[in-house]
């Protein structure tokens, strides 16, 4: 079903991985579609799509992967490598602007404007409404095109390699996070 790259994001009760439990994941192939899995009970028996998740050979595109990883790893009980994320490439590409969200990214670079309106309502619900739906969509809809262009910023600022260490490093800040240094910059004096 996924090949090559698939578009990843998650949605939780907060921002706090251990407290907040894992509700929605949604992917999609870059090909207009979205896939949403909506986990209303912390029940998260899903073997195909951990299969995706940890597959090496697929890329994964996140926004803000840091979170997203985390998360994933915590709930699903899985390693996710071969991973880039948007976030990272927008802030080591675009440094015109200290604005790096999604919602700036799309309205930029694709003249695409979403809203964020749900970002904060009850994803843990029974069952999700026709807005939290499209919101959920929306945030994997545009990140192969994203990552297209951002990729061209990044190639011509000569930041490719640096960026490719920075994904490559996130597993471990994702185990740093995880096991309680998520707020200390642990390289510092």
């Amino acid at each position: 079903m996924f090949e090559g790259s698939v578009a990843v994001d998650t949605e939780a009760m907060g921002l706090n991985t251990q407290r907040d439990r894992l509700c929605v994941i949604q992917i999609s192939a870059g090909d207009g579609d979205a896939h949403i899995v909506h986990f209303p009970t912390a029940k998260y028996d899903s073997p195909n799509l951990k299969k995706y998740l940890s597959d090496d050979e697929i890329v994964k595109i996140f926004h803000f992967a840091r979170f997203d990883v985390a998360i994933l790893q915590y709930y699903l009980n899985i390693n996710i490598n071969n991973i880039y994320c948007t976030k990272i490439v927008s802030r080591l590409a675009r440094t015109y602007t200290d604005h790096h969200g999604l919602k700036d990214l799309c309205s930029e670079l694709l003249k695409v404007n979403i809203s964020k309106n749900q970002q904060s309502s009850n994803w843990g619900k029974k069952s999700l409404t026709d807005a939290q739906v499209k919101y959920a969509a929306q945030d994997v809809l545009y990140l192969h095109q994203i990552r297209e262009i951002l990729d061209e910023m990044l190639e011509q600022e000569g930041r490719t390699e640096l960026a490719n260490a920075c994904f490559g490093f996130l597993p471990t800040r994702v185990k740093l996070d995880l096991l309680g240094w998520f707020d200390m910059d642990i390289f510092k004096h």
